[in-house]
């Protein structure tokens, strides 16, 4: 109407929108208030916050956005450097190397008992992956060993594929071993099974393995589609598995594979014996395969803790995969030890449920402080 227009008062409108608050640094001043004693003989000054390096410039809050940057988002330290240069701090590489080095000194014990405590499960999955070291002018394939329990990983890099490597990936660890048909591990199942010392393990082998194998045979050989149909039925079982409300797990799990499970490996196996396909073709492959590695098929069938394959840990691999695409290895001995001990930390907090940095803030903290360097 042309009028003029008046508050309504407490009448109004919201929307939201997500906005960016862009990351800053700051020096942070420390004062640390000092005392004497009236006979002037003594001066004692208050104790500061936890340091990560004794004298060091860098806190750390600092040091771990560093190591999330690294081993979390796969951001190579150079890249760093230049997102820090533009948020308004200048640091170098080894600047930021040494903050990592710094948190691996106290970090160290946390590895170790993470270690200690996925090699305390009776059931564990184990994998391999290559990764690069990096030195003057040449490089060497080095290998990212990974061993895992359903709430943390713990990952070695070692020079070899060797069965000495899983030898030292797995310590004396007794119990079960889900893995694919590598040798290495089946050299270590008959090796020192008798002996003193080493491992003592059963192998449990991976059906979706022995899956990938009959599917890359399907499109020359249709006969390979009545065997993925069948491992297909087993996955069905154990998705059911999974989904039931049922108060005893393992004695439902038990129960369901004895009945079901059970009938169709056995129908799978007098079929794979029925086969004769040409050695060397995709479906000869694939059933001298499955036939190789049959018993540790058979394991889950047995012992509900065994899962039916090896994908939780092949999932944790992937993680690592994708930092080595990115920063590409390591570029020393250190460098590897570092980067098992942070995937080791990230991941497992992960799959814990804890939120990375507050556990690698939590671990360092108590680490310095019962060190008693606090100044």
């Amino acid at each position: 109407c042309g009028g003029e227009l008046e508050e309504m008062s407490g009448q109004f409108e919201e929307s939201e929108e997500i906005d960016v608050l862009e990351r800053s640094f700051r020096i942070v001043v420390q004062k640390r208030q000092k005392y004497r004693c009236r006979c002037g003989g003594c001066v004692e000054t208050a104790p500061g916050p936890p340091k990560l390096i004794p004298g060091g410039r860098y806190s750390i809050d600092f040091a771990l956005e560093v190591a999330l940057g690294k081993y979390a988002y796969h951001l190579p330290l150079a890249r760093q450097v230049k997102q820090m240069r533009r948020e308004g701090l200048a640091v170098t590489s080894q600047t930021l190397w040494d903050q990592l080095v710094g948190l691996e000194m106290w970090l160290e014990p946390s590895y170790q008992a993470l270690g200690e405590y996925v090699l305390s499960s009776p059931v564990v999955g184990a994998d391999e992956t290559r990764w690069r070291l990096m030195g003057k002018g040449k490089s060497r394939s080095w290998w990212v060993w990974s061993v895992t329990r359903e709430d943390a990983v713990f990952y070695r890099l070692l020079s070899s594929r060797s069965t000495q490597a899983a030898r030292d990936l797995l310590g004396d660890y007794q119990g079960i071993v889900m893995c694919d048909g590598y040798s290495a591990y089946s050299a270590l199942a008959k090796g020192p099974v008798q002996a003193r010392d080493g491992p003592r393990i059963q192998l449990a082998h991976c059906w979706s393995h022995t899956r990938r194998k009959f599917l890359e045979a399907e499109p020359h050989y249709p006969e390979a589609s009545w065997m993925l149909e069948q491992i297909g039925e087993l996955y069905r079982i154990e998705r059911e598995i999974r989904e039931a409300e049922v108060s005893d797990r393992l004695a439902h799990t038990r129960e369901r594979r004895q009945a079901e499970s059970t009938p169709i490996v056995r129908e799978i196996q007098s079929w794979l014996m029925e086969q004769r396909p040409l050695r060397k073709s995709a479906l000869g492959k694939a059933v001298r395969y499955t036939a190789k590695i049959w018993p540790g098929l058979c394991c889950f069938l047995d012992d509900p803790r065994v899962p039916i394959d090896n994908n939780a840990t092949e999932r944790e691999m992937r993680t690592v995969a994708l930092g080595r695409k990115n920063h590409h290895g390591s570029r020393s001995v250190h460098g590897t030890r570092v980067a098992g001990m942070f995937y080791s930390l990230i991941e497992s907090a992960e799959l814990a449920g804890v939120d990375p940095r507050t556990y690698l803030r939590t671990a360092v903290h108590r680490a310095i402080v019962s060190s008693g360097a606090v100044t």
